[in-house]
C-alpha cells in the first residue's frame, strides 16, 4: 500500500499479521478494518498528546471508514464475513486520498 510513509512493507505485515481473520482467527473485528485505521493512524494520527486538532481528525477519519465499511459489509465481524473484500480497501483510499489533496 503506497500510504506506508516511513514504514517499510515488511514491518506493516508483521505490525498488522496479528489482526487477521478477526483478531487472530478469532472472528470477531475484520482486519481489514484494523489495519485500515491503522494506516489512518500513520497517516493522520497525532504525535504530540496535546494535539487534540490531530486527534480529532484521526477519530473522524476513523468513524468515517468504520460507518462506510459497515454500511457496506452490514457488519464488521470476520465470523460474518466471508473472506476480505477489495471494497474495504477502496473505501480506505477514498478517504485517504480526499484527505490528503
Amino acid at each position: 500500500m503506497r500510504h506506508l510513509e516511513g514504514i517499510d512493507l515488511e514491518t506493516a505485515l508483521r505490525i498488522s499479521s496479528s489482526f487477521g481473520a478477526g483478531m487472530a482467527q478469532m472472528g470477531d473485528t475484520c482486519g481489514a478494518l484494523t489495519d485500515g485505521m491503522m494506516v489512518l493512524g500513520l497517516k493522520f494520527g497525532r504525535v504530540v498528546a496535546g494535539n487534540t486538532d490531530a486527534k480529532e481528525k484521526n477519530y473522524r477519519l476513523v468513524h468515517e471508514f468504520v460507518e462506510k465499511f459497515n454500511k457496506w459489509f452490514e457488519n464488521c465481524y470476520c465470523r460474518d464475513l466471508l473472506g476480505f473484500n477489495r471494497e474495504a480497501a477502496e473505501m480506505l483510499e477514498e478517504i485517504i486520498e480526499q484527505e490528503s489533496g
